[in-house]
């Protein structure tokens, strides 16, 4: 289901197609899909960036569409035959400024923390940094693997959910359509009903089916009495 699809969707369902209410679609759909993205881990929410540390600061600038942390690593010898990967272990911030109390403490990272925004001309950012431990003795290459909300169907037209999942995307949208109307309680609870029978199934993909194969966990059984 593309973005067109849905939005005629929503219409239909609603039997709506008054001005007013055809300009809050786009809010109904990208509520909906961060409300899924916050509660299923799928692919698609993943993303990786190589970048380098520089000798001598201890602070690294997130994405700017980061949101949070899968990995983040120290790339030694990078791109030649003897690269080494080294992953990071999170810590809070004030564990590394007790470790590594000042700059001069360097080496080989070997842990990181969210910092928090980052400040530049006493401008404070909306982006995050990252803080290491201890401080970068050279200039090594990171890599960062993190979630992120890839581009909405809104924007994109088209989806990795509405290719392969769109009834949470419709029905989630219906919840967020019939609030706005104000609704009957019978019918915003019947779509509730629905969209959380559709992010079961799609939560059964994403966080069980995908993480799991035959050969190591062996054929999903349901149980006989």
């Amino acid at each position: 289901m593309n973005y067109a699809q849905l939005k005629a969707a929503i219409q239909s369902y609603t039997e709506n197609y008054e001005t007013e209410f055809e300009s809050y679609i786009p809010t109904f759909v990208q509520q909906t899909e961060e409300r899924v993205y916050n509660t299923v881990q799928l692919p698609p929410l993943r993303s990786n960036k190589t970048g380098v540390l520089t000798t001598g600061n201890k602070y690294l600038p997130c994405p700017l569409d980061f949101l949070s942390v899968y990995s983040l690593a120290v790339i030694e010898n990078y791109n030649t035959a003897n690269e080494t990967y080294h992953y990071l272990l999170n810590k809070d911030v004030n564990y590394i400024r007790e470790a590594y109390p000042t700059p001069a403490d360097t080496g080989l990272p070997s842990y990181y923390a969210i910092f928090g925004p980052a400040v530049a001309s006493n401008t404070v950012s909306n982006e995050l940094t990252f803080i290491l431990g201890p401080t970068p003795n050279s200039s090594y290459y990171a890599e960062l693997h993190y979630y992120y909300y890839p581009e909405s169907i809104v924007t994109a037209g088209t989806s990795w959910l509405g290719d392969n999942y769109d009834p949470v995307l419709l029905y989630g949208s219906l919840r967020e359509a019939y609030l706005y109307m104000k609704g009957e309680q019978d019918l915003i609870a019947n779509v509730e009903a629905k969209y959380n029978e559709a992010l079961g199934q799609l939560k059964r993909l994403g966080d069980g089916m995908e993480r799991q194969d035959a050969y190591r966990s062996g054929q999903t059984r349901v149980r006989v009495t």
